[in-house]
């Protein structure tokens, strides 16, 4: 799966960067990812649920949203109730995260957790069997265009195996740095839904984009 980031999208004309990876076939996103910051969790602002809720009238792709906000348990069930499909809110910044695991899905989304670079996923792993989608952060989490951290893999093969196993019931995705020359080892280590935002929104097609690097994880992930 192929998750664009609208981060790296022109902002003034978010409705076509984002119908430009809705088309039908191989170019289409699987979701639309949509980081919101509140420059208090981390130090950059980026946009808010009224976008989302604009976004979701123009474009019938799902949306992700990663919320890298203070105190998610209060604002991140609006953003399942204005129709975002997966909300993603921050291990580091939640204060009872399986409660609001809880209250998003009863508001109608699937409910994801993210962790930083230098979060241990295994003090998270019992909260996990709440969450539907864990976002494995491989970049630090505030601005676009970063360097993959290459580390950060070592939790990826952990979340597979657990998945794997049977121990936990989620899908495995990643945010940071992804593009064609880091798509492979993220997938190779079990990643399923990788976010791109550079390298699908800098191409001259991000449709194309989105089908090129979906060819390059799923063959990585079957010749594993």
């Amino acid at each position: 799966m192929i998750a664009p980031s609208i981060l790296s999208a022109d902002f003034a004309r978010l409705g076509e960067e984002v119908a430009a990876v809705a088309r039908d076939g191989e170019t289409r996103a699987d979701w639309v990812h949509v980081d919101v910051m509140d420059n208090h969790f981390v130090p950059n602002l980026t946009l808010g649920l009224p976008v989302v809720e604009s976004l979701q009238k123009v474009s019938d792709v799902p949306l992700d949203c990663h919320l890298m906000i203070d105190n998610p348990d209060k604002w991140a069930p609006g953003y399942a109730e204005a129709g975002a499909y997966n909300v993603t809110v921050h291990a580091e910044a939640a204060h009872d995260p399986v409660m609001l695991a809880k209250n998003l899905r009863a508001a109608g989304a699937k409910a994801g957790l993210s962790v930083k670079p230098g979060t241990p996923l295994e003090d998270h792993l019992e909260v996990l069997k709440h969450y539907d989608t864990l976002l494995v952060m491989s970049v630090e989490p505030g601005f676009g265009g970063q360097s993959f951290i290459p580390d950060v893999l070592e939790k990826v093969r952990t979340a597979r195996r657990l998945v794997d196993t049977g121990h936990l019931t989620l899908l495995v995705e990643i945010d940071g740095g992804i593009n064609a020359s880091t798509i492979t080892q993220a997938a190779e280590a079990g990643v399923d839904c990788f976010v791109a935002g550079s390298a699908v929104y800098g191409a001259d097609d991000p449709g194309r984009a989105v089908a090129a690097l979906r060819d390059q994880a799923a063959g990585a992930r079957s010749a594993h």
